[in-house]
């Protein structure tokens, strides 16, 4: 109350009148709602859980019979008054709802003092205190006898109802039987009623059915579920069981023409499925073969395919000829097997016999089909590869040959265990289709990397070896795109000028063809040949370049930026180098300092690549750099995706830089602060994610080591 009427301030006295119309006010409130509850016939309870006091109104005295002289205001003369059956289920309701300050809902009988029986349903709720501890239990109550006279008239409409209902107590046992639950469970009402319903229809025991009915009357939640009941019913049912104070009450229905009607739909339908799976297979399979040209990753692909939808487990094997088998692939569709069977990979060729499956297989390009696999493998293999067979314990084996260009380039051997029903005839040839296509990706992927190889070894002999000396790392990179037979325009070189400077230049001319390799061949010889005779800064070596090509009829288009080193002998004992450089519409060069900053070296404005006009303007920019830092030059192909914006992969770039400085740190030796070629190659790592990027990649880094000190 003190509450509702508000506080006094500390040291002040409230007037009178403040405090009493607030208390009129509630009084009024509280009449009305007395007078509305006991024309409903609900009468009232409070219990201090503190003091143990149980007050009723008269309304709930009257409900149960007793007088306020006659009942003793504990929760031992509550019990008293409930019916001996109904008394433990009302006491864990009213435990729960104290542990848990939550809702108390119960419906019990009460027997009188006369002897008389009632029925009656509380509600109410547990308050809790600011210890967060339950302290009263307050709620109402009303009869509800005359609701539970109607259950007569209940079980008449239950009778004539069309659908099936039974009603089991407590104890599990039949309580009532309308007639369509005799006719359907094929049993007259006096075999059921007061029966056991696990021992009246055992195979009831252990199944859905007994997990939704205990499960309902635990959790008193209802339940609806379909189930089968065996022989001698042979039948489904489709069934809802609620939980009541009386037990738990089913309905039921048969749905087995319902359920067969729907098991045709589910064949028909499973039909479809395997079609769709065996179609989409295919589909997967071609993408992921044609998408990539690498044979390991091609063949390592299809093992993945093949298992769990075809097979348990299964092995790859490429040829050169019979003589030179080897497994190349193999999965199982259990990660705890899948090292076993790598094991029997790498033991199995050395262990077979040439009157093998495998062999015969591929000798005679014919599906080989191995039945009782486990003993007819184990008799065609010698040492540890018997065990470790025995261990797999295949059931029926596949060898089936992939051919390509009239010859068998590898073989698939599927597993099947004792789980799996042989291939039917579809997923067989299923097989061979997928081993048909295996072949004819697998020899485009033999060619495909002898095309790279050569392309790669024209493009490499092309560029030679990069000048070094004692306080310059310098590295060159220099990776194919992955289209075979492409050979690109990109080119590096670094060399010294007769007055000992070092020059640094990277360039790429237009195009991915033997003449755009040709022409970068040409153009980096004429670039070479300027810089060292001429002496000249970059921007003089460009020009003479643009006016030597022009003459001798050099059609070719190039980016190019010309990097020169110098250095005073005040910078050489302050431990400076000048870095003076051109750039003719190249990416700019990524400056990294001693202290990890990274900078790109924009310079002033663009300027026009090589070829389009001779007489463009050529401007030097320099730049005063630590000793320690170092200066990596790139083509496109580092930095460039399809679809991406050059700022993305300029920033791509600088994080490579930025992940790969500490481990490029930590190992460097001597006058170095970093190992140059371990950074190199990390940042190729990060910047070309898939191992064999789109376009040609050449990189150049030079480190600026310290010098020795005597």
């Amino acid at each position: 109350m003190a509450e509702q009427v508000g506080r006094a301030p500390r040291g002040a006295v409230p007037d009178p009148a403040d405090v009493a119309a607030p208390l009129a006010r509630d009084e009024a409130e509280r009449l009305r709602w007395q007078l509305a509850v006991t024309a409903g016939g609900v009468g009232s309870f409070d219990w201090d859980l503190l003091t143990g006091h149980l007050e009723w109104d008269d309304q709930l005295l009257t409900i149960f019979g007793v007088t306020r002289d006659e009942f003793g205001a504990t929760i031992e003369a509550f019990d008293a008054l409930l019916h001996p059956d109904d008394l433990p289920r009302v006491t864990e309701a009213v435990a729960e709802a104290i542990e848990r300050c939550d809702r108390y809902v119960a419906e019990y009988r009460v027997v009188r003092p006369d002897g008389a029986v009632r029925w009656v349903k509380a509600q109410g709720v547990a308050l809790a205190g600011e210890c967060g501890v339950a302290v009263r239990l307050l709620g109402a109550a009303y009869d509800t006898t005359a609701e539970r006279d109607s259950d007569a008239r209940i079980a008449r409409v239950l009778e004539t109802m069309p659908g099936a209902f039974f009603l089991l107590d407590h104890e599990w046992r039949f309580r009532y039987v309308n007639s369509a639950a005799e006719r359907m469970l094929t049993s007259s009402r006096e075999e059921m009623l007061g029966t056991v319903i696990w021992d009246r229809y055992p195979a009831t025991a252990g199944s859905s059915f007994e997990e939704h009915y205990r499960g309902a009357v635990a959790d008193g939640r209802p339940r609806a579920f379909e189930a089968y009941y065996p022989a001698p019913l042979n039948r489904w049912y489709e069934v809802r069981a609620w939980p009541g104070p009386d037990g738990l009450s089913v309905y039921f229905a048969d749905v087995s023409e319902r359920r067969l009607a729907q098991e045709e739909v589910r064949v028909a339908w499973r039909a479809a499925q395997d079609s769709s799976r065996r179609l989409a297979l295919l589909a997967d399979l071609s993408e992921d073969l044609t998408s990539t040209l690498e044979t390991e990753e091609a063949v390592g692909r299809l093992a993945r395919h093949l298992v769990p939808t075809l097979g348990t487990w299964c092995l790859i094997t490429m040829s050169e000829d019979l003589h030179h088998l080897r497994d190349i692939a193999s999965w199982h569709e259990d990660a705890t097997l899948r090292d076993t069977v790598a094991t029997y990979a790498e033991l199995r060729m050395d262990a077979l016999k040439p009157t093998s499956y495998l062999f015969r297989a591929m000798r005679t390009g014919e599906v080989v089909v191995v039945e009782d696999a486990t003993r007819a493998i184990a008799d065609v293999l010698t040492g540890r590869a018997q065990d470790v067979l025995r261990e797999l314990a295949p059931r029926t084996a596949y060898a089936v040959p992939m051919r390509a260009r009239g010859r068998t380039v590898g073989a698939i051997t599927l597993f099947l265990d004792h789980t799996r029903p042989d291939l039917p005839p579809d997923d067989l040839t299923l097989l061979v289709q997928v081993a048909d296509r295996a072949g004819m990706a697998l020899e485009n992927a033999r060619l495909y990397e002898r095309q790279r190889d050569i392309a790669v070894a024209l493009q490499t002999s092309l560029l030679s070896a990069p000048a070094h000396s004692d306080d310059l790392d310098v590295v060159v990179r220099y990776v194919a795109a992955a289209e075979a037979a492409q050979v690109g325009g990109d080119w590096y070189d670094a060399f010294v000028q007769p007055a000992g400077e070092t020059v640094l230049v990277i360039g790429d001319v237009m195009g991915h063809d033997t003449p755009a390799a040709a022409a970068m061949s040409q153009v980096r010889t004429l670039l070479r040949g300027i810089a060292h005779t001429s002496g000249g800064t970059p921007a003089q070596v460009l020009r003479g370049l643009e006016s030597a090509t022009a003459a001798l009829h050099v059609d070719a288009m190039a980016t190019a930026v010309v990097v020169r080193l110098e250095e005073t002998d005040e910078q050489r004992a302050a431990g400076e180098v000048t870095l003076r450089w051109t750039n003719a519409g190249h990416l700019p060069p990524l400056l990294v300092l001693p202290d990890g900053t990274t900078e790109l070296l924009t310079g002033g404005h663009p300027e026009l690549v090589l070829g389009l006009d001779p007489q463009a303007p050529r401007t030097d920019t320099e730049r005063v750099v630590p000793r320690g830092a170092t200066l990596l030059l790139y083509t496109d192909g580092l930095v460039e995706r399809r679809g991406e914006h050059l700022h993305h992969g300029l920033e791509r770039l600088r994080a490579g830089v930025a992940a790969a400085l500490p481990a490029a740190r930590a190992a460097a030796q001597g006058v170095s602060e970093i190992d140059a070629q371990r950074l190199v190659d990390d940042v190729l790592t990060w910047c070309v994610a898939t191992g064999r990027p789109a376009d040609d990649v050449a990189v150049l880094a030079v480190h600026l080591s310290r010098r020795r000190t005597a």
